[in-house]
């Protein structure tokens, strides 16, 4: 299994950027022998960390290494920042564009690996979750497959706040430059129900979605709130809930269960 740091530069970002890259093209025969998954290309997995978190956070936090090796998967971690890989307004901020196209294509086309929307998909956990939804949504011709762990489903927490607002999180600026306008929030497409809705009109498929989050999790109601939208909207999704808060422990429990479903 190879890792690869990544830098380069991102014209969506206009900067270099930093993405971590596990591939599983130097095992000995031995170590795949009978492993259904090698009698196929390699699929790619994009993954997505939450706030306040880097490029690292998967390598450091959970088991992808193993993942990879086990299923052949090329897994892909970029930096987000802080922005929910949303395209803000001004140069250099579109991290939804960069995700969900840029950074796809750079990929399959540096390190070889297929550019067929059936072997690309997309994960994330809590503003990585968001993320995941809103890019594998956006960008449904990019990905197959989408899933979203303890989401930060949190639009209509902050939904026409007022300057001054500030939670536990962050404050009224930060969600204003991120979302943009909030009193516009509901009827953006920085707004995934939104988006959902936009996106059903017009005709179009919506990928598959897996979620999960913990009973214990702060973000519970958001995500059980999303889930209670998509039912009204008839739109399917694979929702699981079991005991856990918003941590790794939780987050390793579920990353396997992912990929199996996503593969399936």
């Amino acid at each position: 299994m190879a890792q690869i740091q990544v830098n380069y530069f991102s014209g969506s970002l206009m900067k270099v950027t930093t993405v971590q890259v596990i591939l599983p093209n130097d095992l000995l025969p031995i170590m795949v022998e009978g492993n259904e998954h090698y009698k196929r290309e390699t699929k790619t997995l994009y993954l997505l960390h939450g706030f306040s978190g880097g490029a690292m956070d998967w390598l450091s936090g959970s088991q992808v290494q193993e993942m990879a090796i086990r299923y052949n998967l090329a897994i892909v971690m970029p930096s987000g920042d802080n922005s929910f890989y949303l395209d803000a307004k001004g140069t250099g901020r579109a991290y939804g564009r960069f995700v969900g196209e840029e950074l796809v294509n750079y990929i399959a086309r540096t390190f070889r690996l297929s550019n067929k929307k059936e072997d690309i998909y997309i994960g994330g956990l809590s503003m990585g979750g968001f993320g995941a939804i809103h890019t594998g949504f956006k960008y449904n011709n990019t990905f197959a497959k989408v899933f979203a762990l303890s989401s930060a489903l949190i639009i209509n927490n902050i939904k026409n706040k007022e300057p001054g607002f500030q939670d536990a999180i962050a404050d009224y600026d930060y969600y204003n430059s991120i979302f943009g306008d909030l009193k516009l929030l509901e009827d953006s497409e920085n707004n995934p129900e939104f988006l959902v809705k936009k996106i059903l009109k017009e005709g179009k498929q919506l990928p598959p979605l897996f979620m999960a989050c913990g009973t214990e999790d702060f973000l519970l109601q958001e995500n059980r709130s999303f889930i209670e939208f998509l039912a009204k909207e008839k739109v399917g999704v694979a929702y699981q809930e079991s005991t856990g808060t918003h941590d790794w422990k939780f987050w390793n429990e579920y990353l396997e269960p992912a990929i199996k479903w996503l593969l399936n």
